[in-house]
């Protein structure tokens, strides 16, 4: 049996998807996108069951998520000193799109948010950008700017978490003249497993950005 026999049929492809954007700032709430923002679950292709919506926008104030979590039947498990280990929502951004190298360069970035966890209470959703392993240099961004995350807890244990990540938290990020970014996303639930756009936990897909897909960001 051959490589490609073995490879994930998201290997097979390089995907590009839709970042329309986004008219209003964010507020108190968030903000309400519509499903023109739906993102696709390519992953799917290799088996990956979907439990969760993804939209994306984008704006002057830079990018924004919204994610419902879905079908969870037990309780959120969320600890801020054991972010990797908790439930969580990841997005991988490279503001070059640079799908030729396997080490993450100072425009990639890591950001991960929980829909609980923060606080003094241990309730609050919180939001943070991470260090990605084996990087050839780091962002200058990293941990300089707070990312802003919103999130309602449903009576069955799932969520429905926003997140702003600031356009002075995103190195190179200039929607004129670059409007195709890096992306990868991935929904972590310690109960119904993982959801990535396509490329899924099996490949190095937290430090690799040519596992990466593309966002093209759209007026």
């Amino acid at each position: 049996m051959n490589d490609q026999a073995l490879a994930p049929s998201s290997l097979l492809c390089r995907y590009c998807a839709d970042c329309l954007k986004y008219p209003k700032k964010w507020g108190v709430k968030g903000v309400k996108l519509d499903e023109t923002h739906l993102l696709p679950h390519f992953g799917q292709l290799d088996g990956q069951r979907t439990f969760a919506t993804i939209k994306s926008a984008w704006s002057e104030q830079g990018l924004l998520f919204d994610v419902q979590v879905n079908f969870k039947q037990q309780s959120l498990w969320c600890r801020s000193t054991q972010m990797l280990e908790s439930d969580r929502v990841m997005f991988w951004i490279d503001t070059r799109n640079t799908h030729s190298v396997h080490r993450a360069t100072r425009f990639c970035h890591w950001f991960l948010a929980m829909p609980a966890g923060g606080g003094s209470d241990g309730k609050q959703p919180l939001a943070t950008m991470l260090k990605i392993n084996r990087a050839k240099e780091d962002s200058p961004s990293l941990n300089q700017v707070k990312q802003q995350v919103v999130c309602k807890l449903s009576a069955t244990g799932g969520y429905h978490l926003q997140l702003l990540i600031p356009a002075n938290g995103l190195s190179g990020w200039n929607p004129d003249e670059h409007k195709r970014i890096g992306f990868n996303y991935a929904v972590v639930d310690r109960e119904l497993g993982w959801q990535t756009l396509a490329c899924g936990p099996q490949l190095p897909i937290e430090e690799d950005p040519s596992l990466w897909q593309t966002l093209e960001l759209k007026t």
